[in-house]
Formats: structure tokens, sequence, C-alpha cells
């Protein structure tokens, strides 16, 4: 596929290309007119060592960043899963704002009691977001459909469930909190 897109590109871009070469002695006549500008050039001064293998690399990394933009760039994973399976995209959206409400809500909940049970909470919850995007390549790559859109929901349901016990959790320590300060106040 990658290589059908070059040869499209080569095709598109044929007879653009500057393949003129300067006449005899241009580089001469240039650096005669440059010295008539500026005073001399020293035409033996060396660069430094760095800045050749420096501009190569930064050459590199443009291609490669300008190519993988050209070429590299087809439908998103999220856009291959709602054209196998239109209705995950809306259970998806409806989970995942589910989901990021009560997260919003274990985060204000933190305090130096609860910050263990959120920091590991937490860490849970990218583990099975991790979980959830292996299974839309597996989706993706034409795993059966059915069992794997069954584990997604269950997926994005462990989630809540985890959140909601967790929330319970920390419910609880702010009750026991409480009922300590107020027995040492009494």
């Amino acid at each position: 596929m990658k290589k059908d897109n070059l040869d499209h590109l080569f095709e598109r871009l044929q007879g653009a290309f500057d393949v003129e070469e300067p006449e005899n002695g241009h580089q001469g006549r240039f650096l005669e007119k440059l010295n008539q500008q500026q005073g001399t050039i020293a035409l033996d001064k060396k660069k430094s060592s760095w800045w050749k293998p420096l501009s190569i690399a930064a050459s590199v990394v443009i291609v490669a960043v300008l190519g993988y933009g050209a070429f590299g760039s087809g439908p998103s994973l999220k856009q291959q899963v709602t054209k196998i399976a239109p209705e995950v995209s809306q259970t998806e959206f409806y989970f995942a704002s589910l989901i990021e409400a009560q997260v919003e809500e274990l985060k204000e909940e933190k305090t130096p009691e609860t910050a263990q049970l959120v920091d590991d909470t937490l860490a849970q919850l990218a583990k099975l977001d991790k979980d959830y995007r292996t299974l839309e390549q597996d989706l993706v790559d034409g795993g059966d459909s059915k069992i794997i859109l069954s584990a997604m929901i269950t997926n994005f349901q462990t989630r809540i469930d985890l959140l909601k016990e967790v929330l319970s959790q920390i419910e609880n320590i702010k009750n026991l909190k409480s009922q300590h300060d107020e027995s040492f106040t009494i």
C-alpha cells in the first residue's frame, strides 16, 4: 500500500523536479560576487565536525515525519472500530463520559488518607484502558466480533464497578475519620 502511494506521488510530480545544473564556473562567480559585497570568504575554512551529522539527522527526521504524515495516516483505530461496529462508538461515548465523571469525583476525594487508594485505582484504570485498546485492535484485526464486543462492554462495566467500590471505600474512610475526630474532641 505504501509503495502504491509513493508511485502515485512520483507520477503526480513527474516533470516538476528541478534537475538543471548550474553552468561551469558558477561557484567561482558566486563567491566573487559575494566577496565584493562582504569582503573575503575563506574557502578552506572547515565547519565544525558536529554540524554535518546534525544536519543529516535533522533531514532524516523531517523526511520521516513528512512521510508518516503523507503516507502513514490511514483511518484511526477508532474510525476502523466504528466502521466494523457502529454501535461501539455510542456505547463507548456513554460509558466513557460516565467513567470520566467518576474519575473526576475520585480525584477530588484524594486526601493524605486516601492517596494510595486513589493512585492504585488510577493505575488499575490505566491498565483496563490499555486492555480496551487491545480489544479494539483485536476487533479491527478480524477477531470474533461478538466475543470481543462483549469483552469491551465487560471492560467498561469493570471500570465502573471499580470506581463505585473505591468511592464507597473512600466514603467509609471519611466516615471513620470523622468519627475518630469526634471522639477526640469530646
